[in-house]
């Protein structure tokens, strides 16, 4: 048996009408990539917050190669070579990417820093990972994709042996996938420890040694992975059996409801993101959008919601040319949004529940009266659509910020569907949450396709595209690789089109 490298044992967590983790004990070996599997809320994030030093546990202990541990922050941490990549990122947005990454790891006070030095050293470093980074771009013009990466870059950078990542694999093609699975494995071998929290049942199957399971802060416990299948693993997690969803049923595709004639968008670095792009979307059809995380598709959903000018083309819904209107009147037309940045543009992370759920129709009756708030009425909403779609919070005046992200990413779903929509723009719907989660938004997403709602779906999991999509459209540094029948796709192909190296016709690029 190899060497416990770390031993949490009887740890206990609690906050505020809450107990997130209560007596886990959890044990990773050297060498071993350890899954860590649970519904959201189950306390995977506070037990990996607890291991790294971010959060203090209220009992129990930690033991590092043997030695009681007191963490008392993420560089203590790292001092025992454990590091985290959070879900929510810990980057300093107006600094560049290498700035990012050497960020405290230079040691004494430097006057002067070799910036271009420091910059060809991390694209050196990015790259022997099979990462490409631009080490000069600033974090704020990155996509969420593009900050992850910086994430588990900077985790790597400081050479922490007990690496905990979360969801890594949510920006990659499926051939950067096996390839991420391949470096893992070589640093396992070589005696790096490997935590990796992930709602993918194939991605455990395929990576992992051993899996623990949480279930409402306990530990349910911990297999190997051969002992086990998909199945039993689900049952650990949910206590019931989870049946996906294999295709989008066959359903009538009524007329366009978005129409996009040749649109030309810039990022925010001034370099055009897309380029003389024409699509439409069809009243119950889910028109997927595949691409590697920065080639586009964050600018298309901004654009398509109101969020970003259109440099040139039009934007058409439902028959109005809303092109460079204001996001009010995308929103009067129709369309509803999910952004990939659930805290950040989607919620509001300080006010609570309740304000959240009417910051979109707040100004019309029945909420509205003359001119004040009928609490009541918005209460009464907040509390119908927190059952309805089985929202877990204690108490509707916390601030959505204490919640998980798949709570986060419910309370968004729900609130964007109450309006009605004609036209769903969601990005990565169910990026960070579980198995249990993630059935319920795939099934959501069918059933309002199925009653005509038009649905622009955005990920970089192809298997989600190819289980919910009518159509996939592949995007390429901002340019339209092709678009192609779901049932038509082949998982390989769509793969080489993201990285733009084939086209619809079958070419090479």
């Amino acid at each position: 048996m190899s060497e416990v490298l770390v031993d949490m044992r009887s740890i206990t967590k609690r906050f505020p009408g809450i107990t997130a983790n209560y007596k886990v004990n959890f044990q990773v070996y050297r060498g071993e990539i350890h899954a860590l599997l649970g519904e959201n809320g189950a306390g995977k994030s506070t037990l990996m917050s607890i291991l790294s030093g971010f959060y203090r546990p209220d009992n129990g202990e930690i033991r590092i190669r043997g030695k009681k541990v007191n963490l008392r922050s993420p560089r203590e941490a790292l001092k025992h070579g454990i590091g985290m990549v959070h879900q929510h990122f810990r980057l300093v947005e107006p600094f560049s990417v290498a700035e990012n990454i050497i960020l405290g790891t230079t040691g004494r006070l430097q006057f002067y820093l070799n910036r271009r030095e420091f910059a060809d050293r991390i694209a050196r470093f990015a790259q022997s990972y099979g990462i490409t980074i631009d080490p000069w771009a600033k974090v704020w013009q990155l996509s969420v994709g593009e900050k992850q990466r910086i994430e588990i870059l900077k985790l790597l950078y400081r050479g922490a042996d007990v690496l905990i990542l979360d969801e890594p694999t949510a920006v990659l093609t499926p051939q950067n996938v096996r390839e991420l699975f391949q470096t893992l494995r070589q640093m396992a071998d070589n005696g790096r420890s490997i935590i990796l929290i992930t709602h993918k049942l194939q991605e455990v199957m395929e990576a992992a040694d051993r899996i623990t399971v949480l279930r409402k802060g306990r530990n349910v416990g911990t297999v190997f992975k051969k002992d086990v299948d998909e199945r039993e693993l689900t049952r650990m997690m949910v206590e019931r059996d989870v049946l996906f969803c294999t295709t989008n049923p066959s359903h009538d595709i009524g007329p366009a409801v978005l129409r996009l004639e040749g649109i030309s968008v810039v990022g925010d670095g001034g370099i055009p993101a897309l380029k003389n792009l024409s699509l439409e979307v069809h009243a119950g059809e889910i028109l997927g959008i595949a691409g590697i995380a920065g080639n586009g598709q964050r600018e298309l959903a901004e654009a398509v919601t109101g969020l970003r000018p259109v440099a040139g083309g039009r934007v058409i819904v439902g028959g109005q040319d809303l092109t460079n209107q204001p996001a009010s009147r995308f929103i009067e037309a129709g369309v509803s949004s999910v952004p990939e940045d659930r805290l950040g543009t989607g919620l509001v992370s300080n006010l609570d529940l309740y304000d959240n759920v009417i910051l979109k129709d707040y100004r019309k009756p029945p909420i509205r009266r003359g001119p004040f708030l009928n609490h009541r009425v918005a209460r009464e909403k907040a509390s119908r659509l927190v059952s309805e779609f089985n929202i877990q919070v204690s108490d509707l005046s916390y601030p959505v910020r204490m919640l998980s992200g798949g709570n986060l990413q419910r309370l968004l779903l729900a609130r964007e569907i109450s309006l009605q929509p004609k036209l769903i723009v969601a990005s990565y719907p169910v990026r960070g949450l579980d198995v249990g989660a993630t059935e319920a938004v795939y099934r959501l997403l069918i059933e309002l396709s199925n009653a005509g709602t038009a649905i622009l779906l955005v990920s970089e999991d192809l298997d989600e595209l190819l289980t919910l999509s009518d159509r996939i459209a592949v995007l390429f540094r901002g340019e339209l690789m092709g678009v192609v029948p779901a049932r038509e796709a082949e998982i390989e192909k769509l793969g080489l089109m993201m990285v733009g190296a084939l086209t619809v016709e079958g070419r090479r690029a």
